[in-house]
């Protein structure tokens, strides 16, 4: 092996071993919190196919029967609690690979009563929440539609530095009047159209009715969120290597 070559190798190989040290840092420093294990610790999965022995930290094996059967009682004495349980059972067990995301969203409102559809929409996503709109009054549904940037507010008039509006402008979401002008509406279902990660927890916080998602926003992987996971052995590794 030449000179080059060889000092090559042994910088190639430096740069490597740095690379494993810093990945052992980073997992050495999460071992050192002690979390205690949960369902996302769990390989077996007991609870779902009756097939195995629960693990010794199982949340299923440490509920009393008190505590279940306290909650089972929310699916079977609260009536709202009790259809909406049942629509979505049947939802996914009669269309379980048929139907998308679109269509369940319409079959479980049907079988709810739900007929008056509020649509919580990004500006980003304001075609695709028309063509929705449409698709939801050629079903026989009422719909009503509230754009993020409502109101018109600066993003400045809640203490926000300027800076932060120099690439996405000056007008700030507003999830919160949007929740209020659907309430104010009396929608029956609630549908979030792509609105930012924090935003759309405030319109959760202040929907008085039900809300369920159609799209959840992610503006680098096409509004397809997940795909980050699919990948995160891959091209997003870098999730699992450190912190960000």
């Amino acid at each position: 092996m030449s000179d080059k070559k060889e000092k090559d190798s042994k910088v190639k190989s430096s740069k490597a071993k740095k690379n494993v040290e810093k990945t052992q840092e980073v997992s050495v420093s999460a071992e050192k919190k002690i979390f205690p294990h949960s369902c996302t610790d769990c390989g077996v999965l007991n609870c779902s196919k009756r097939n195995a022995s629960y693990p010794e930290f199982c949340l299923t094996e440490k509920l009393t029967e008190k505590e279940l059967e306290k909650v089972v009682k929310l699916y079977t004495e609260n009536e709202e609690n009790n259809k909406i349980a049942i629509a979505s059972a049947e939802v996914e067990g009669g269309f379980y690979g048929k139907y998308t995301r679109v269509e369940e969203i319409m079959e479980v409102a049907k079988r709810i009563g739900a007929k008056k559809i509020g649509i919580a929409t990004c500006v980003g996503l304001i075609e695709e929440s028309r063509i929705f709109a449409r698709i939801l009054k050629l079903n026989g549904f009422d719909v009503y539609g509230v754009a993020c940037k409502v109101g018109s507010v600066d993003k400045t008039d809640i203490g926000l530095d300027p800076k932060y509006t120099c690439k996405t402008g000056p007008v700030m979401c507003n999830p919160i009047l949007q929740a209020k002008l659907l309430n104010k509406e009396k929608v029956d279902l609630n549908i979030i159209m792509g609105l930012c990660c924090g935003h759309d927890s405030l319109f959760i916080k202040y929907a008085k009715g039900l809300t369920t998602t159609l799209v959840v926003k992610d503006r680098v992987l096409g509004n397809n969120p997940v795909q980050a996971l699919y990948q995160a052995r891959a091209y997003y590794k870098r999730l699992l290597e450190k912190p960000i």
